[in-house]
């Protein structure tokens, strides 16, 4: 279980890291733009992207 979980710790580490190494620019406006939301926007995105990973979790398993 361990093993299973530090490579999907690791494969989420190599995707987050895509977009800065690609195009820091856009990356860097990105999180600008993020910076201006309200925390329950933020926090509605979050729960989203939760339910979402959950979701393709279910269907891959």
């Amino acid at each position: 279980m361990w093993h299973h979980l530090l490579l999907a710790l690791a494969l989420m580490f190599v995707l987050e890291g895509v977009l800065p190494f690609l195009a820091p620019d856009t990356f860097r406006r990105m999180l600008l733009e993020a910076a201006g939301h309200n925390n329950r926007s933020l926090r509605l995105l979050g729960l989203v992207s939760m339910g979402a990973g959950v979701g393709l979790l279910y269907l891959v398993n």
